[in-house]
């Protein structure tokens, strides 16, 4: 995916504000890359003027879409106006990309997968989403693809800058004597930090436009994670009791199977991403510290 010629290789970063473009942004500055990261409060996608503007005034070699209405349960009844985030806004921003000659990364979900299997969904596995998040953000997928971008799945995200699962256990560890956690949904715990070096590897390759899976290798449950977050604190991991998921009655049906397959990596020349525990040991003094 190139660069126009003549233009400064600016990454824009959407959604910067959020956990995965906070970091996303961090290491772009470690590598001396010319970012700039438009929070909410700064571009709303939903203003399709000002994203051709924004687009128009910064001239980008690449944009990263992590802007997203995440609100899974909150989508079940508000679909429209999450589709407006996810979907309708995907498609003029990948129109003005196309129009400027901009490489455009939009960042999805394991959620456009029924998840009812057992085997890792690969990348060109069929797409049947259970709720009205993984309806949305498949829009924004389509959106993306018919104008030759990089879409990068991911799921169970975690890091130092916003609220998520791993930093909920450790706040409950301290608080709580047990926790019972849900251990019949499988997936791949991945760090925003590890995704954001992998998506900066994607975009500076020489990798065909198309869909790729930004997990962390392996798998585990629900409980298996927490666990993990207690016995880096330290703590007895049996502390987290085993549940069910019908014992934790949600707007949005979730899959039970998130794992996916990492094949197009490989067949593109890039190495996945490390394995999920590797991963959450090399985050835990980021974590550590913002805790």
């Amino acid at each position: 995916m190139g660069t126009a010629e003549g233009w400064l290789v600016t990454w824009l970063i959407t959604g910067a504000g959020g956990m995965l473009g906070t970091d996303l942004t961090l290491r772009l500055r470690d590598q001396d890359e010319h970012v700039v990261p438009l929070s909410r409060d700064r571009l709303d996608l939903r203003d399709a003027s000002s994203v051709r503007a924004a687009l128009r005034e910064h001239r980008p070699a690449t944009v990263v879409n992590c802007a997203s209405w995440t609100a899974v349960d909150d989508a079940e009844t508000h679909e429209a106006e999450a589709l407006e985030i996810n979907g309708s806004s995907v498609s003029v921003l990948a129109d003005t990309c196309a129009d400027l000659g901009a490489t455009l990364v939009q960042i999805s979900t394991d959620y456009v997968f029924e998840g009812l299997g057992s085997d890792p969904y690969a990348e060109d596995s069929p797409t049947a989403p259970l709720n009205a998040y993984g309806r949305t953000k498949l829009a924004g997928e389509l959106a993306a693809l018919a104008t030759d971008s990089y879409v990068v799945r991911t799921a169970w995200l975690y890091g130092a800058h916003g609220a998520n699962f791993v930093r909920t256990m450790m706040r409950l560890a301290a608080e709580r004597e047990t926790v019972d956690v849900v251990d019949d949904q499988y997936g791949q715990p991945t760090w925003t930090g590890d995704l954001s070096t992998q998506i900066i590897r994607l975009v500076k390759s020489d990798a065909p436009a198309g869909i790729y899976h930004g997990t962390n290798a392996g798998r585990t449950s629900w409980r298996g994670l927490a666990q993990e977050v207690f016995a880096l604190l330290g703590l007895d991991p049996e502390r987290v009791r085993p549940t069910t998921s019908d014992k934790f009655p949600r707007p949005a049906p979730r899959p039970s199977n998130s794992v996916l397959g990492h094949d197009r990596w490989s067949k593109a020349g890039m190495p996945p991403m490390r394995h999920w525990r590797d991963a959450l040991h090399a985050a835990w003094p980021e974590l550590a510290r913002n805790a």
